[in-house]
């Protein structure tokens, strides 16, 4: 059915306004994409420069604007084509509502992500365990915590899973103990080996006087002896000494002749039977 030629005018203004609407929507989201990016990007480098600036919000911040301006976005597209906010966002609150029943695993991320944030148990740069991973934090995110492992790999581990676990932060303190077990043989004497592995700590300046390094037997084996090495140094040089300091007991140790502990082998000869004695020939008919 063709429309009459008084109608013909009517159609071709609402065409003519809906696509212009559709234009317009469409350059806005555009724009609005795009400005998101632009200002999410320029919150980070203006954040950067800022140089007490706390680096744990930097990204939590940028999200925040990004999310918002495309947020404003939406509405501005919505009200294009003629959408009443306010229904709008009744609707999108219920809609909230019923995907928040149906999403409470990842809501929960969210809650954790911002408990995090909040009590500070780590931050951007420090080296933790949790949830059974453990390297360096790169990002705490709204969903999930970015970590680079010992082998340079991204870990992604859930808010949750973080916040809900045991968190060991090896970063927090200035200091570090370092502790860690050298076995000698059972034939050497415990005095000079004491005196060798306390001499080696004492000596290197990374050391910390205070508390003093210390040295004792931690337990007697059978062909060994376990003596345990125990120093403070600064969480920086954790590693570095921890390497360093085994390396200088063992050739001192070399030098001083106290050997590994080595494992006793002792021969034994094998008993043999006894013969049975011969019956006599007068006993045997």
């Amino acid at each position: 059915m063709r429309p009459s030629p008084e109608t013909l005018p009517a159609l071709e203004l609402w065409a003519l306004n809906s696509a212009t609407d559709l234009v317009a929507a469409v350059l806005i989201l555009i724009a609005g994409w795009i400005l998101a990016g632009w200002a999410a990007r320029w919150t980070r480098r203006g954040l950067d420069r800022l140089h007490h600036f706390d680096e744990t919000l930097k990204p939590l911040l940028a999200s925040v604007i990004r999310y918002t301006i495309l947020t404003v976005t939406l509405i501005a597209v919505l009200q294009r084509f003629g959408v009443e906010t306010t229904s709008f966002i009744a609707v999108v609150g219920a809609a909230g509502v019923a995907v928040g029943l149906a999403l409470q695993g990842t809501l929960s991320n969210v809650a954790a992500g911002v408990m995090l944030l909040f009590l500070r148990p780590f931050r951007i740069g420090d080296g933790i365990q949790a949830a059974g991973q453990s390297g360096t934090v790169r990002e705490i995110g709204l969903f999930t915590t970015i970590l680079v492992n010992d082998d340079l790999a991204y870990v992604s581990i859930p808010n949750s899973a973080i916040f809900s676990g045991v968190i060991i932060n090896n970063s927090r303190e200035p200091n570090r103990r370092i502790n860690f077990l050298v076995s000698i043989d059972f034939s050497n004497e415990i005095e000079t080996a004491q005196k060798i592995v306390l001499d080696v700590l004492r000596s290197d300046p990374r050391v910390l006087a205070a508390p003093p390094p210390v040295t004792g037997v931690a337990a007697l084996h059978e062909y060994a002896i376990d003596i345990v090495a125990r120093c403070w140094v600064r969480n920086a040089d954790n590693e570095a000494v921890l390497f360093s300091v085994q390396k200088a007991i063992k050739d001192r140790f070399h030098a001083a002749g106290i050997t590994v502990p080595a494992r006793r082998q002792t021969a034994t000869a094998r008993a043999e039977p006894e013969p049975a004695p011969k019956q006599s020939a007068a006993r045997a008919h």
